[in-house]
């Protein structure tokens, strides 16, 4: 069950983020500010989806290989404290700063900055939310294979 929990999770969160990523990067290409401060309030509002996921991937993540003592766990726990610190002292601050920058209309030098280091946040995360998602399902294929 845990395992189930940990793959749902993990799966929601990446798709979160990259829907995030995405929607951003599309309205700051082709819409409007109208779309744009409709995108940074979506973000806003989705980190209540996101954050779950992300805790409860973390944390059955770090359950479920507390005792194994492989450098491919080891190299996710390591990319999953990456991704916390991102988030936490990157995209959730930059979420809010841009959600209320936007709702004022306020497309300014300071949007843009911060704009631009939350999508690399984004990107990076995304990457190594991606490569855990990838050692993951290899290991549950070598654990699978006949001995």
């Amino acid at each position: 069950m845990k395992l189930r929990i940990h793959a749902i999770s993990g799966a929601l969160a990446l798709a979160t983020i990259a829907t995030f990523w995405i929607s951003t990067v599309l309205s700051e290409a082709f819409g409007g500010p109208q779309q744009i401060a409709a995108v940074k309030t979506g973000v806003l509002y989705g980190l209540a989806v996101l954050v779950p996921a992300m805790a409860a991937a973390g944390g059955t993540g770090f359950s479920l290989g507390a005792k194994w003592r492989s450098p491919v766990v080891s190299a996710k726990k390591a990319r999953m404290k990456v991704i916390a610190a991102t988030g936490i002292l990157v995209l959730v601050p930059s979420a809010v700063f841009l959600a209320m920058k936007a709702g004022q209309g306020d497309f300014d030098t300071s949007f843009m900055v911060v704009q631009g280091i939350e999508l690399v946040a984004g990107a990076s995360n995304i990457l190594l939310l991606g490569l855990n998602m990838r050692d993951g399902l290899a290991m549950r294929r070598r654990k699978r294979k006949p001995a």
